[in-house]
């Protein structure tokens, strides 16, 4: 096969047509060089692009003619809603995002990689997602154009060899970018008091030898933060996203992975997302495998884990026990991901916990309203269904919803709710 061009990101833009259409991977799998110069242009007629989460205000979104299909909203992707920019939301989870690949293969797909090392392999570095396959398939394609951004901050990280390399060899690629900036960083949140309340509460289901999965956070971050000093531990890891939290549990000696049931001896994860003493510690790291979120999110292997426990959060929960976790009402907020996927596998077996962790408010133009419900509102999505749901946690306590009917899930989640939003709760029952 033919060794890549190497080009700069102005002379790569070139090569997008003016009606395309491309694909780019889910957050720290992103090209922010390649972004940034296809900004510069202004005479796309059509062009679509597909990604999710993203970390940068590029302005080729804002361009007339461009089209972002968004699989996952962050703040960017509110920001250019609210601007009015063309952009769309794919209602679909995390794993189902290579099947759309899959269906729709876009022309162009470009992604961040490490420098290639000895063997002449690239490393996709901080993210595996969905879209591993989908470069593979556009490599091998002639009539397709696959663009590898190079870049040195990047950690070069690993799969689970031979069935899951999580890289590209050189020759796969048409055009390489070199690019130097830095990683993309994620600040920690710090906690409060609620979230410290909340962990305290979420700690006492988490037993020694159990395996974890944490969502991104403040309160997954206290979660983990408390065991880390605690005196448990055996712990093993997988999960969707890994963090500086989960490292920090790795330094403090508590993650062994040793019989997790599955890809034993390894963290498991598709993407990483934390500080720079996170990257530095997973540059040619072989405590952590990332892998396509097909295989780490699957609700199977999820289950098939050794004491699974998955801790995530959500925005409301009614007293039905329905989750929204990605709307607001009708407005997009963030994304499904793998939420229900985690709550699903989790609920396969007695030993395993889901714990939906949120505070029992938040503020609303001016006003403090409560996150417990009687119903969701008008218009908002169910991201998990009540019959998945297991442990909802606030700071005010634990509702064990899993096995009770209807009138006991309710009482028990009024019981977690804050107290000023009780009355009003229990006159809804």
């Amino acid at each position: 096969m033919p060794t890549p061009i190497i080009e700069s990101a102005t002379e790569a833009i070139q090569r997008v047509r003016s009606r395309d259409t491309l694909a780019v991977p889910l957050g720290p799998g992103q090209p922010p060089g390649f972004l940034t110069a296809l900004g510069e242009r202004d005479d796309f007629e059509d062009l679509e692009i597909n990604t999710g989460l993203l970390l940068g205000l590029y302005p080729i979104f804002t361009r007339k003619g461009v089209r972002l299909r968004s699989g996952f909203f962050g703040p960017a992707e509110r920001g250019l809603v609210a601007g009015g920019h063309d952009v769309s939301f794919i209602p679909a989870d995390f794993r189902r995002f290579a099947v759309a690949l899959e269906m729709n293969p876009p022309r162009v797909m470009a992604t961040a990689v490490a420098p290639p090392d000895e063997s002449g392999h690239l490393s996709l570095s901080l993210h595996a997602g969905a879209t591993i396959e989908a470069l593979h398939a556009c490599g091998r394609d002639p009539e397709r154009l696959l663009i590898a951004e190079m870049n040195p901050s990047l950690p070069r990280t690993q799969g689970w060899l031979p069935e899951y390399p999580h890289r590209l060899s050189v020759e796969e690629v048409d055009v390489l970018i070199e690019h130097e900036g830095p990683a993309p960083l994620l600040p920690s949140d710090e906690p409060g008091a609620v979230e410290e309340a909340i962990a305290d509460y979420a700690q006492a289901f988490i037993p020694d030898g159990a395996t974890l999965q944490t969502g991104i956070g403040a309160i997954p971050s206290q979660v983990v933060s408390v065991l880390a000093e605690g005196g448990g531990g055996d712990y093993g890891i997988h999960s969707e996203m890994f963090t500086t939290g989960l490292m920090r549990l790795h330094r403090e000696g508590k993650v062994t992975n040793r019989n997790k049931g599955t890809f034993d001896g390894r963290s498991l994860c598709t993407f990483a997302l934390g500080d720079q003493a996170l990257y530095d510690w997973l540059d040619e790291s072989e405590e952590v495998a990332f892998l396509p979120v097909d295989v780490v999110n699957d609700p199977r292997r999820i289950g098939a884990n050794r004491q699974m426990i998955s801790i995530n959060g959500a925005l409301a929960i009614d007293l039905f026990g329905q989750v929204a976790a990605d709307t607001l009402g009708p407005r997009q907020y963030s994304g499904i991901g793998g939420h229900e996927d985690f709550v699903e596998g989790v609920g396969s077996a007695l030993a395993n916990r889901s714990l939906l962790c949120l505070p029992s408010t938040t503020e609303s133009q001016g006003q403090r309203i409560s996150r417990i419900v009687p119903t969701l509102a008008a218009g908002t999505c169910v991201t998990t269904p009540r019959h998945q749901v297991d442990l909802v946690i606030t700071e005010c306590g634990v509702a064990e919803l899993q096995g009770r009917i209807i009138g006991e899930r309710a009482e028990a989640l009024v019981q977690i709710a804050h107290p000023d939003f009780r009355e009003e709760l229990r006159r809804a029952l």
